[in-house]
């Protein structure tokens, strides 16, 4: 009898629970007050979350087959293009430790456009409990290095990231692990810094599987975002990765001069091969945001420097090992960028100015590129870019984006970039969010 109660019991709670379930999704679409009421409490206690974005744009270029960092280059008879730049879905899973707080964490992000679907997001996390100040992250994640790297490309107020930022990280993300101290605690003396620490593979997303034994060190200490004031709030921090890759060629090439000026000297010591090509990047961001009668004024500014590891042809971190007789080219390269961010009318109208350059390799200047008896070519010029423009955030799920950029590069004596290259995009977006 006691078997038969107990079983009751627990089929009529089951059946009770999915009567509630049914009960709080039915009042997903209605419209009045009770059932976004019931939806936030449904949403409150739910331990998953399913999200993301679409991003379909119209670009038009200066000129057919425009090489851009704007979503890729321009095919080659084509000046304008329809895209889907992204279309990201995440689900996410976090289990409360009763009384505890959070405890596990799991997130997976794929990325599908008609370019093909592709993984983004596919990490763990561990939270400890008795200081709440710890937590381990392992799998395929956002590296932590960089303010403008690890703003989800849904709040980016630009369409894309600068130019320095995807040659030197490529999609951002790398598989490796990490450990974070973010005291979750209000009143913890160190609330309102946070420091990541962490070993990476190196590649990223570039290479399938990681083609050396040698990790990336990478540390990002920051402070939260800070009420200095009633109206003013500041966030700041400092990053550095300590990397690099296997030099499996006896071939090294660095900046150096000859009798026509700077140009790549060849190292090709035989004691080269086996080796570790350095890449050393330091980088400090501060955010200053101002609250006005419209909303927000923020100001934005970051800058990094150090050595990175290229070929002969881009300044982008190699995808794999070298073959034949190719060296690795090590150059010295610094950037920055600075936003202006302002609310007009309302928080549902934004304004937007970014300003960027990234010099791949600062040891050389303009002239100095493509010059007889020199071996620089258009992988070492500098290029700024100027972009403007307007976002209107029309409700929670939807955003306008308008913004066009201009691109400059340095004058040199290459052929073909003894002007300005004309490679000025206008992009339109619209982003759904949900």
């Amino acid at each position: 009898m006691l078997k038969k109660k107990l079983l009751l019991t627990v089929v009529v709670a089951s059946f009770c629970q999915l009567l509630h379930a049914q009960f709080l999704m039915d009042m997903v679409d209605t419209t009045k007050d009770i059932g976004k009421g019931m939806l936030s409490i449904y949403k409150k206690f739910d331990n998953v979350r399913i999200g993301g974005y679409i991003q379909p744009e119209f670009q038009l270029a200066q000129t057919k087959g425009e090489k851009s960092f704007d979503g890729g280059d321009f095919a080659t008879n084509a000046s304008n293009r329809f895209m889907l730049r992204r279309g990201r879905i995440r689900f996410e899973y976090v289990h409360f430790a009763e009384q505890k707080g959070p405890s596990i964490q799991f997130v997976f992000q794929f990325d599908g456009t008609e370019r093909g679907v592709f993984i983004r997001d596919f990490w763990g996390r561990v939270f400890e409990n008795k200081y709440k100040v710890f937590a381990f992250t392992g799998g395929m994640f956002a590296r932590p290095f960089s303010y403008e790297l690890n703003l989800s490309s849904s709040d980016r107020e630009s369409p894309e990231r600068g130019r320095m930022s995807q040659l030197l990280m490529k999609t951002e993300r790398d598989l490796g692990a990490m450990v974070s101290f973010e005291p979750r605690v209000k009143n913890h003396p160190l609330y309102y810094l946070k420091i990541d620490a962490g070993l990476f593979n190196g590649q990223g997303l570039a290479a399938t599987a990681d083609f050396d034994s040698h990790k990336d060190f990478i540390c990002r200490m920051a402070l939260k975002p800070l009420p200095v004031s009633n109206k003013l709030q500041l966030s700041a921090a400092v990053s550095y990765l300590n990397g690099g890759m296997l030099q499996n060629t006896q071939y090294l090439y660095r900046t150096g001069s000859n009798n026509f000026g700077k140009t790549f000297i060849a190292d090709s010591s035989v004691n080269n091969t086996g080796k570790i090509a350095p890449r050393k990047y330091y980088g400090a961001d501060m955010q200053l945001k101002f609250k006005t009668k419209a909303g927000y004024t923020e100001l934005r500014a970051e800058l990094m420097f150090g050595q990175q590891t290229g070929t002969s042809v881009t300044s982008e971190t190699p995808a794999a090992l070298l073959a034949g007789n190719d060296g690795y080219y090590i150059r010295k390269f610094n950037g920055t960028y600075f936003y202006l961010l302002h609310n007009i009318f309302s928080r549902h109208h934004q304004i937007g100015i970014k300003y960027d350059w990234y010099d791949p390799n600062a040891e050389v200047k303009g002239n100095d590129i493509g010059k007889t008896g020199t071996n620089l070519n258009s992988a070492n010029i500098k290029y700024s870019t100027l972009g403007f423009g307007y976002i209107h955030y029309i409700n929670d799920n939807v955003k306008l984006l308008l913004w066009y950029e201009k691109v400059t590069n340095e004058k040199t004596s290459l052929p073909g970039f003894t002007s300005d290259v004309k490679d000025d995009v206008f992009t339109c977006r619209l982003q759904f969010r949900f």
